[in-house]
């Protein structure tokens, strides 16, 4: 196993990003072989720290560990589609590609959110982190023109279901599923560790 003692870090430094470490990791081959014994091939693991930039939707991720939802929402006066909400972020209006505005729309979500539509699933791709079955639901909310798709950790889903959102602000991961949803009126002890309703 290679040593990973000097593991990569970012950091913001006068508005750039400065690398430091090592953030590939090539460990040595082991042949795979067949009930004979003869080579078939051979394993080839890496260790590969991938780094994304977020760039003008780190906001959205940044709330989620607060317990907060944005959206974003076209002002411009001259777009036909003016004050169109948008659900997940888009930093642009998609119509007349002018900088959205970001808008908190938490309580909007846990007064107005509902089940458009769901999908149970015990299969997925790799390097799932949820819990199967998965319970995929697309949330609708009013005054909002999108439908945002997240999970269900707990219950069973219905079209029109009424539900509230949960945030993963203990530990977050700086990733949608930071976000979760619930039934309307489940209790706060029943949500999954690390999450809240606020």
């Amino acid at each position: 196993m290679a040593d990973q003692s000097n593991r990569g870090t970012v950091k913001v430094v006068d508005g750039k990003y400065k690398f430091k470490g090592n953030f590939h990791y090539i460990n040595p081959n082991t042949p795979i072989r067949n009930e004979e014994g003869n080579l078939m091939g051979v394993t080839n693991p890496r260790d590969i720290t991938h780094v994304h930039m977020y760039g003008g939707e780190a906001p959205f991720f940044e709330s989620l560990a607060q317990a907060k939802l944005l959206g974003t929402r076209c002002e411009n006066p001259d777009c036909e589609h003016t004050g169109m909400t948008h659900v997940p972020f888009k930093i642009h209006c998609p119509d007349c590609l002018s900088k959205n505005t970001i808008v908190d729309i938490t309580e909007l979500a846990k007064t107005t959110a509902t089940v458009h539509t769901f999908m149970v699933t015990e299969r997925t791709g790799a390097f799932n982190t949820l819990e199967k079955p998965i319970r995929f639901i697309n949330i609708e909310f009013a005054g909002v023109d999108t439908i945002l798709m997240s999970y269900l950790p707990i219950g069973e889903p219905e079209i029109e279901m009424r539900v509230v959102p949960i945030f993963q602000t203990k530990n977050p991961t700086y990733t949608i599923l930071d976000l979760a949803w619930v039934p309307e009126e489940t209790s706060e002890s029943k949500l999954p560790e690390g999450f809240t309703y606020n």
